[in-house]
């Protein structure tokens, strides 16, 4: 009989006189009795149970006997003990209707013999919880409550020095109690006096390694991560929950540590925190790892050891029966860097990772500890503490997909939710469909810019202490919309740097250069939905100004991939050729923590330090540029990438365009691509497109815009804004004056 009653009434105390229990082995039971007649009296409605608070003291479960007389109550010699009664008082007895929830998580129970001085006694954990179970399954149990009982012919009493109830600390008027149930888990304590010896305390506990029966990861927390957790449980926590007699058998030992890695702001140190809140062990120490550091010889080192000194007083003193200590280091690439990196002169670093690697796998090597480390710079880390029987267990917690923003926004959102503050018209799978590449710590911000827009509205700045009307606030779609564009994705696409790429937008140049665009937007196809190209590159070459930059951006931006980042020569300016290399590596890096991810390349030569006279060029940037467009993402991940030149001899002659899959020639404008671009912008009358067509033959794009906007600023064809309005046209005479001074300079 476990979980919710839902009673809220009880029976006022009655006064009952207190005799014996009428037999020796109904004082084994911890039952009261009383006569058949009063029993009713203590009757839970819809249920077989029959109990009673006794003197305010403890709640005892009630039994008919036909011996008892009416008005009497049967105690055994323990119980009138602990309510400070004798037989013939009188005690105050009245029927105890249990709460919701009094179903007993943990029980902890000290053990003593009835008998003192009895021999010493060993007792199986795993058998004496089974068999209390079986005997006092329904019973209600209050901390400080004793109860004798009978084990394999002896005699005990336990006291009760804990009781918590699942999902509760304590009950509301301070007591601990609640009622023994089959999920009941049992700890053992004895006293070294006692002369009673707990063994298998471990194995009875393996099973309970674990707080709460399931997870619900949206309760805890926890958003689009139940695959890695799945992945967590498996390999970190499911040998854990066998006995220790089967792990032993199949001759395997438990994971000592795990580490979670993966960008900023997608969950590894929530869900480190949450795995050590879920489990039965000692309370999870938390370290940043910065704060380990000590300016002073030795003390790094010692601050490690201090971690783990409780672990290893809880193994000299219990052994196997020690509890799980659970240690999380967060950001431990602080600590852990590979020996040998860093030169400060101390050595302070490698000690620390030596002092680590004898803790989690040395001689002395503890098993009761679970080490968690947490990063987004695993490649920092030294290898040695990254192989199995040390943190063993990595795991990537990236970019949520959109069921895990569905779900990290729902956690966001349900509190608004619950309180009606979130309108109607909030259409959360649209955000997720809209949030590509957002992490959860970003979506959160998105939430909360999202709020702010909607409190806003709700306040003056010309009387800040007018009232709020609580009642009127909403949190809307357009707050959500707005707040897109405040919160941006740390590893998105670089939107305004693409747009930059293509001021003019894009019209129609004629079928070359769409014949070019949609075999650039078949390779963005390919790359989607191909299993056998998780790389494609694509050169875009051509003459200066031809449109190749603008071109790719483009399809950068049609491709709707999650992941779009532009590399040039103009965010470089300045930096050493190591720096760039760092950095154009990063925007790779970047790209494989998506799943569909396009890098534009863009002016390669300049990206180089290309030079005709020599030729001179960085060797550096170019050997970092080959070996990346020839290294295949990691599983999973899929990158295509567009580079653009006006030097296609040079690539050439250093062997840059045998690394590309193909190449596409981005060309100038005929006569007949120039026409169509003339009369999609309509800044020239009808009977002078024509001859100004003719004259921008074989001219590139970018200089055909350069071209107008400097015709449309003269004072011959009128105002730049009548003509950009088309109100007014340019002068084709005064067009052709600049089109000479661009030809003569």
């Amino acid at each position: 009989m476990a979980g919710r009653f839902g009673f809220s009434s009880s029976r006022p105390g009655v006064m009952m006189t207190v005799t014996n229990t009428p037999a020796a082995e109904l004082a084994l039971t911890n039952l009261a009795y009383c006569s058949p007649a009063d029993l009713q009296n203590f009757a839970i409605p819809g249920t077989k149970l029959n109990l009673a608070s006794v003197g305010d003291s403890f709640v005892l479960t009630v039994s008919g006997h036909p011996s008892i007389q009416s008005g009497h109550i049967a105690l055994n010699a323990i119980q009138r003990r602990h309510a400070r009664v004798s037989s013939g008082d009188s005690v105050s007895v009245s029927r105890f209707v249990p709460p919701e929830d009094f179903s007993l998580a943990l029980l902890t129970l000290d053990l003593e013999f009835v008998k003192k001085g009895t021999k010493s006694e060993q007792v199986d954990a795993v058998r004496l919880s089974a068999q209390l179970k079986k005997r006092f399954i329904n019973q209600v149990m209050t901390a400080g409550q004793r109860v004798s009982f009978e084990f394999l012919g002896i005699n005990y009493i336990f006291t009760v020095n804990q009781a918590a109830v699942e999902g509760q600390e304590k009950s509301n008027n301070g007591i601990e109690r609640g009622m023994i149930v089959n999920d009941t888990y049992f700890i053992f304590e004895t006293s070294n006096a006692s002369g009673i010896k707990i063994v298998n305390q471990r194995e009875a506990a393996s099973s309970n390694i674990f707080r709460h029966k399931e997870f619900n990861l949206e309760t805890l927390g926890i958003g689009g991560l139940s695959a890695e957790f799945a992945d967590i449980f498996r390999r970190a926590f499911a040998s854990r929950v066998f006995p220790p007699h089967v792990t032993n058998k199949l001759g395997i030992k438990h994971v000592k540590g795990m580490l979670l890695y993966g960008p900023p702001g997608t969950g590894k140190t929530l869900m480190a925190r949450q795995i050590g809140k879920m489990l039965n062990g000692k309370e999870p120490k938390i370290v940043n790892g910065p704060e380990v550091l000590s300016k002073f010889v030795g003390e790094t080192e010692k601050n490690v050891r201090d971690l783990f000194a409780d672990a290893e007083n809880d193994q000299r003193a219990r052994g196997d029966q020690s509890d799980l200590h659970v240690i999380i280091f967060d950001e431990i690439d602080a600590i852990c860097k590979s020996r040998g990196s860093t030169r400060d002169g101390t050595g302070v670093h490698d000690s620390i990772v030596n002092q680590l690697l004898t803790k989690i796998d040395g001689v002395e090597s503890l098993n009761n500890v679970l080490l968690i480390g947490m990063t987004n710079r695993k490649d920092l880390l030294d290898e040695a503490l990254l192989r199995p029987g040390r943190l063993e267990v990595q795991i990537e917690i990236s970019l949520p997909d959109e069921n895990g923003r569905v779900q990290i926004l729902q956690i966001h959102t349900n509190k608004m939710k619950e309180s009606s503050f979130l309108s109607p018209d909030v259409n959360l799978q649209e955000l997720a469909a809209r949030t590509k590449n957002y992490s959860g710590a970003e979506l959160e911000g998105v939430v909360k810019s999202a709020v702010s827009f909607a409190l806003n509205r709700q306040l003056s700045l010309d009387d800040l202490t007018k009232p709020v009307d609580e009642e009127s606030i909403k949190v809307t779609m357009d707050d959500f919309l707005h707040a897109l564009q405040e919160i941006v994705p740390a590893f998105g696409a670089s939107t305004d740097d693409l747009q930059r790429c293509r001021l003019n937008g894009m019209v129609d140049c004629g079928d070359r250069h769409k014949h070019i665009y949609q075999r650039a937007i078949l390779l963005v196809e390919q790359v989607k939905l191909s299993k056998g190209s998780p790389l494609v590159t694509c050169l875009l070459e051509g003459p200066s100004g031809s449109g190749k930059s603008a071109l790719a951006a483009t399809v950068g931006i049609d491709s709707d991939f999650p992941y779009v980042k532009i590399v040039s020569a103009e965010t470089m300016i300045g930096l050493h050729e190591s720096t760039k290399c760092a950095q154009i590596v990063k925007v790779f890096e970047d790209a494989y923590k998506s799943p569909l991810s396009i890098i534009i390349l863009d002016d390669i030569e300049r990206l180089l330090e290309y030079v005709a006279i020599g030729p001179r060029f960085s060797n550096l940037i170019s050997q970092t540029l080959l070996v990346l467009l020839k290294r295949l993402p990691p599983k999973g991940k899929k990158l295509l990438v567009f580079g653009t030149t006006s030097e296609l001899g040079f690539l050439d002659s250093i062997g840059f365009c045998d690394t590309f899959s193909v190449t596409y020639n981005v060309p100038t404008l005929k006569t007949e691509d120039a026409k169509k671009v003339l009369a999609q912008l309509n800044v020239f009358a009808d009977e002078d497109i024509d001859a100004a067509a003719e004259a921008l033959n074989d001219m590139p794009i970018k200089k055909l815009y350069m071209l107008i906007e400097m015709a449309a600023q003269g004072d011959q064809g009128g105002s730049a804004e009548a003509i950009y309005s088309g109100k007014e046209k340019i002068n084709i005479t005064h067009f052709f004056d600049c089109l000479q001074d661009i030809v003569r300079y």
